[in-house]
């Protein structure tokens, strides 16, 4: 049949006829080893087969990839017939280029055409194929596959098994995945780690952390899958507890490993960890990861190190629009929005197109330095220049801006048009401009917009309770603490942290449980005086309590920042920087007092609060104004 369909074949090339002539044999041999289609194929099986030279000179790989994905898959399989050659090798190395490649569908067709033409399947085509249904995500002939795995009988291959186990589990089937793993006659280090990677990526740590603790052996994989899942949870305090056990049993970080434990160290603010982790980084030769480089900035301006942060942002050899995002969002928090300027201006010439996330951290500039008009102006250019639409998050940073440079009124009027529903962020960013401007009834619309996108949030009835107690509106006060008791709601508790020597030590307001409390209480006592000296008055209107000024004060004198600060200076050699942490915003009192104490003890002091960072030396602080 082989013969008679090869000679029927058409003989169309010049070249074809040149060499059945025999003169010529080079293009022959071009042709029976470059032929891109099945008509050519079939020309150059008709040349062999009329001068009795063997179809063994074809690559058969070649007959194979041509054949696979048209209707002369029969015609190939006539070739490998007569050649005597395994059928089923020669399709599997066909079907793993389409599956390691770009063409994941084709291996998917190329498997329903090896089963359509009765080719007998083994372990290593199921392999192939699943690999492609994990690509496309595809569970429905996945599951198809796995019918022929056990049809077939190879339910015992640990490879088969955990390539299916990684497609239910990628695929979001957690239950056939925990099903299939629990049946497994055996499982190895990887089956183990398909299953911690997927429970941590779809945030189910606990389980994953169960898993983990229960594998006979680890491998570097298992412990940075582990690392990353407590990090994308929030967790970075057992992300950090856990590298520092891996680093025990004797694993050196990979790439992978570094860029999560430094996204630890950016959330915690462990600075040490950190600068131990670039220095590891460097030395093993990660210096030119870009990932890495990243990750590194983000860190050193989480914790409160934008010099650092520049070096590295400095010495990069290759930018991505996330490195300049990252850098321009750092100046921007750290109070240099007039930096953060320059470099998105620089970061434009150098023929770098901004993304969303850029234009966050540039309008957050604009807001911090009150550029009304710049900041409108990049508003208006995210979708005329760069055809990008504003979301939810650049709309509130516009709120904030004309909210804090005193435009209410163009602020309500912003949110009234947006395209979009205004969410908590955006009336709680009017509410903060309502405070600043000291505007109780626009505080009151903006209240009433809260209480019913987010009932349960402290943060903006302490705001509002601020304002009325600011406006010597007591009873209004009381009203707003009531309703918090009433739909009960509780203040989040305040506290600060500062880390000294690996170890960080917490404080919270009036803490007298410290160790250190009585020495920490007499050292303020005479810093005070120091700063009264110097013209430092107490703001008791933070307080919101209706109670005698001398009260008052001796209540803001407690506050957890400044007790961390003080704790600080007793346990921090001379001139080093003094790095606190506070879960929420640094009151106005704190903010003054730490400017005077900047300048009375000669050091640079760093507080990251919950909104941005306050850099104080000399008397000042890098953001120009306090809200």
């Amino acid at each position: 049949m082989l013969h008679s369909v090869c000679l029927a074949s058409p003989l169309h090339s010049p070249k074809l006829k040149d060499s059945i002539n025999g003169t010529s044999e080079i293009p022959n041999t071009t042709l029976l080893h470059h032929f891109t289609s099945p008509f050519e194929l079939k020309q150059a099986v008709a040349f062999l087969i009329k001068t009795n030279k063997p179809l063994s000179l074809l690559p058969l790989s070649r007959v194979a990839s041509i054949c696979a994905l048209s209707p002369d898959f029969p015609f190939a399989q006539q070739i490998f017939s007569s050649v005597e050659q395994q059928e089923v090798s020669v399709w599997n190395s066909c079907l793993r280029n389409l599956a390691e490649g770009s063409s994941l569908i084709d291996a998917i067709f190329l498997f329903h055409q090896m089963r359509s033409y009765n080719v007998s399947l083994d372990c290593f085509t199921c392999s192939f194929v699943l690999k492609a249904c994990v690509g496309l995500r595809d569970l429905l002939r996945g599951r198809i596959v796995h019918g022929y795995v056990e049809k077939l009988g190879f339910q015992s291959n640990l490879v088969l098994l955990n390539a299916l186990l990684h497609l239910y589990a990628t695929c979001g089937a957690m239950a056939d995945a925990n099903l299939l793993f629990d049946k497994m006659p055996q499982r190895d280090v990887v089956s183990w780690n398909i299953m911690i990677t997927q429970l941590a990526k779809k945030g189910d740590v606990d389980w994953a952390f169960d898993l983990f603790e229960k594998m006979p052996d680890r491998n570097l994989r298992s412990w940075t899958a582990m690392i990353t899942g407590f990090v994308h949870c929030g967790k970075a305090k057992e992300a950090i507890r856990l590298f520092v056990e891996m680093e025990e049993t004797g694993l050196r970080a990979n790439e992978v490993t570094v860029v999560a434990v430094l996204a630890a160290c950016a959330d915690l603010g462990a600075l040490e960890l950190g600068r131990r982790i670039h220095e590891y980084s460097n030395k093993s030769g990660f210096k030119r990861n870009v990932h890495i480089c990243n990750t590194l900035i983000d860190m050193y301006i989480k914790c409160g190190c934008l010099e650092a942060a520049k070096v590295v942002f400095d010495e990069m050899k290759e930018r991505t629009i996330v490195s300049w995002s990252a850098m321009i969002q750092g100046l921007a928090i750290h109070g240099h929005g007039d930096e953060a300027l320059e470099l998105f201006n620089e970061m434009i010439k150098m023929g770098m197109m901004p993304n969303e996330v850029t234009f966050l951290g540039i309008l957050h500039a604009c807001s911090h330095m009150g550029l009304i008009n710049k900041g409108r102006e990049l508003f208006t250019s995210m979708s005329r220049d760069y055809n990008i639409s504003p979301q939810i998050e650049h709309y509130g940073c516009m709120v904030d801006l004309l909210s804090r440079a005193g435009l209410l009124q163009d602020a309500y009027e912003l949110i009234t048009s947006m395209p979009i529903k205004p969410n908590a962020v955006v009336w709680g960013s009017f509410l903060g401009g309502c405070r600043i401007q000291k505007d109780v009834k626009m505080a009151e619309e903006a209240i009433r917009q809260l209480g019913v996108l987010d009932p349960l949030n402290d943060g903006y009835y302490i705001i509002m309770s601020n304002i009325y107690a600011e406006a010597k509106r007591w009873e209004d006060a009381a009203r707003v603490r009531k309703l918090m008791k009433d739909r009960g709601v509780k203040k989040t508790p305040g506290w600060s942290s500062i880390t000294i020597a690996g170890t960080t030590h917490e404080f919270v307001a009036g803490d007298d449980n410290h160790p250190q409390a009585e020495h920490i209480f007499k050292r303020w006592d005479e810093l005070l005086e120091q700063m009264k000296y110097k013209g430092y008055v107490p703001n008791t209107s933070v307080v919101l309590l209706d109670i005698e000024d001398n009260k008052k004060e001796k209540y803001v004198y407690r506050h957890s920042e400044k007790l961390a600060l003080v704790f600080g200076l007793m346990n921090i050699k001379p001139g080093e920087t003094i790095r606190i942490m506070k879960n929420l915003r640094v009151c106005e009192d704190c903010h003054a007092a730490f400017k005077v104490i900047s300048e009375i003890v000669k050091r640079e002091i760093v507080v990251r609060d919950r909104n941005r960072f306050h850099c104080f030396k000399d008397g000042f602080c890098s953001c120009k104004d306090y809200w």
